[in-house]
């Protein structure tokens, strides 16, 4: 029997409360605890307004509790492993051939950067100002993405690099955070921060050839790979960020 008062508030509880909390609201209600109980337990800001709905909707579409409970931890299941599911997809630029489809380099970043909502990493070793690439991060900016950057520096270079340094090409974007690879010159002089990633929200990686320029994300034959959940895009984020907290990435000061 359809009861689509309840399943709608079911979805939205679950949304609200995330998943490791919606578990614990599966528990209570296969315990068949009370509204009360259910709504203390679950006192969070910002979700008891969710849980009462669903309580509402559970007595006024006569749902048994142990109906609503095994509901909720089907649907609790499900959106785990469509958050755990791994896709994995090949991203050419360049001359196309009838077995491979090319996508441009430069539209696959610009997806990347338009679904971050929170947090948008990337690392590049040159790096040119490129009109699409600027308007998607300033956007980003404007939805409050929390962007930082890392970028190769003409020093660290050692000449391999010339003009402008390559944070320049950043420099009209709102609140974007530059950073380099603070290197020892005793032991890293001919190292090179040659990394080229983007990550959005630690769960959309795409890792490949091209730096954060037009030629390469329109003109050059490239490779990268485009990863979407999973534990990868995670992992890559959280190694970026404890770099920077170690110290071997810094703040770069123009």
């Amino acid at each position: 029997m359809s009861r689509p008062a309840f399943e709608a508030a079911a979805e939205a509880t679950v949304e609200a409360l995330g998943l490791s909390r919606s578990k614990d609201l599966v528990g209570l209600l296969a315990q068949a605890r009370s509204r009360e109980r259910i709504l203390t337990e679950l006192a969070t800001p910002g979700v008891g307004d969710a849980v009462a709905r669903l309580c509402d909707a559970i007595e006024s579409e006569s749902v048994p509790p142990a109906e609503a409970a095994a509901y909720l931890r089907g649907y609790v299941a499900a959106r785990q492993r469509a958050r755990d599911a791994v896709l994995v997809r090949t991203v050419w630029s360049g001359p196309s051939t009838p077995s491979v489809p090319v996508r441009a380099t430069a539209q696959v970043l610009v997806e990347v950067i338009r679904a971050a909502q929170h947090e948008l990493l990337a690392m590049t070793y040159a790096a040119r100002p490129y009109p699409a690439l600027t308007r998607a991060l300033t956007e980003a900016a404007d939805r409050g993405v929390r962007t930082h950057v890392v970028v190769e520096t003409l020093a660290g270079a050692g000449g391999l690099l010339s003009g402008k340094e390559p944070a320049e090409a950043f420099a009209s974007v709102p609140g974007l955070q530059l950073w380099f690879w603070a290197r020892d010159p005793a032991r890293q002089a001919r190292s090179r921060q040659h990394a080229k990633l983007a990550v959005a929200d630690r769960r959309t990686l795409f890792l490949g050839s091209a730096n954060l320029t037009e030629s390469a994300a329109r003109r050059n034959i490239e490779a990268g790979v485009l990863v979407t959940g999973g534990e990868a895009p995670r992992r890559a984020a959280e190694h970026i960020l404890e770099l920077q907290r170690l110290g071997v990435l810094r703040p770069f000061l123009p």
